[in-house]
């Protein structure tokens, strides 16, 4: 089983992924939010920040690219090659107006024949192994049947599958039959996207899927930073629940008493874990020189996502929305803390 971290454009870049590696550091692949390809092969400041080696130690990175321009993808290619990178992903699933219009993103699933030759083009020439994130149409889950039927045509390294719709953005729940569809039809190697925000959730998508054995989580490791670290504990818990089962009653209770005990000791962990994560992403914004008020800005941005997991601590909540002061944000933060729930 493997987990990866989705990328989140302005929130996943090189100073959070390194923070969260050091605190959390059970994530197998990430994935750089999108570079915006271009004829050149030039990469912009942040860009280049955000892919440098040095930046990057002790992770698997994989650069993703947004384009419709076979000649654009394969110029930041060669770029990316120069720092080392062997292996590049395709971003086909962006759903913003921003990046939809000009038909990249998942904008680009609305011309498939276009698609088709742009993969053609890509794979005829790439020294990279490739892979797509993609949704499964634009208007229509229907769509997703014509989509498949390309990728499979091409060598892809992976295929990872948000089965949503542009037009959904996050809305409305997956559409687990196209999933189900990419599962029975597709050739290259799976990996599920979407809506995974709990250590529950991830278990029935296993037990639905028990052949996908990928999984990449965005949203949900921000609204909750050790997501994958109660994943991984859940799952070795899972292992020793078989165990008892086999055993008496009395050894079942006593296992519940533990099990209890163990929950608690573990969120109070937790919690001091998630404290220094913010802490450590403040020190380290602060000290590229982003300054007190961009730093508050992108902190606000992480518990907009965290908040969602501590809906008893609306005052404390509301004092980091409005704080304007490191000393105001720090007190509210360690507020917000105490009420946020793990499990």
């Amino acid at each position: 089983m493997e987990l990866y971290y989705a990328p989140m454009e302005g929130i996943t870049g090189y100073l959070h992924r390194n923070v969260s590696r050091a605190v959390f550091p059970d994530i197998d692949k990430y994935m750089t939010p999108f570079i915006a390809a271009n004829q050149k092969g030039k990469l912009s400041t942040k860009e280049k920040n955000d892919i440098l080696p040095d930046h990057n130690k002790g992770m698997y990175v994989i650069p993703q690219i947004l384009t419709n321009q076979a000649d654009c993808f394969l110029a930041v290619e060669r770029t990316l090659r120069e720092y080392g990178y062997t292996e590049l992903n395709l971003n086909l699933g962006c759903p913003s107006k921003t990046v939809v219009t000009k038909y990249r993103g998942s904008g680009f699933l609305a011309k498939p024949e276009e698609l088709d030759h742009f993969l053609e083009e890509v794979f005829a020439r790439t020294e990279c192994e490739i892979s797509l994130k993609t949704r499964i149409g634009v208007e229509d889950g229907e769509e997703f049947e014509r989509l498949l039927e390309i990728y499979n045509k091409y060598p892809l390294k992976e295929l990872i599958v948000h089965p949503r719709t542009q037009k959904d953005y996050y809305r409305n729940h997956p559409n687990m039959e196209w999933y189900t569809y990419a599962v029975e039809h597709g050739k290259a190697p799976l990996c599920y996207n979407g809506d995974i925000f709990t250590p529950e959730s991830y278990e029935e998508m296993k037990r639905e899927f028990p052949q996908v054995d990928t999984f990449m989580l965005g949203r949900g490791i921000l609204m909750n930073p050790a997501l994958l670290d109660l994943i991984r504990m859940r799952e070795k818990t899972d292992v020793k629940k078989t165990d008892v089962k086999k055993t008496t009653d009395i050894d079942v209770t006593e296992w519940k008493k533990e099990e209890t005990s163990r929950k608690m000791q573990s969120a109070d962990r937790y919690k001091k874990e998630i404290h220094a994560f913010l802490e450590q992403i403040k020190c380290d914004y602060l000290e590229v020189g982003m300054g007190e008020k961009n730093t508050l800005f992108k902190l606000k941005e992480l518990w907009a996502y965290m908040g969602q997991n501590a809906p008893e601590a609306k005052k404390a909540l509301k004092r980091i929305r409005k704080s304007q002061s490191m000393a105001d944000y720090d007190s509210a933060s360690r507020e917000a803390l105490e009420d946020f729930i793990l499990f």
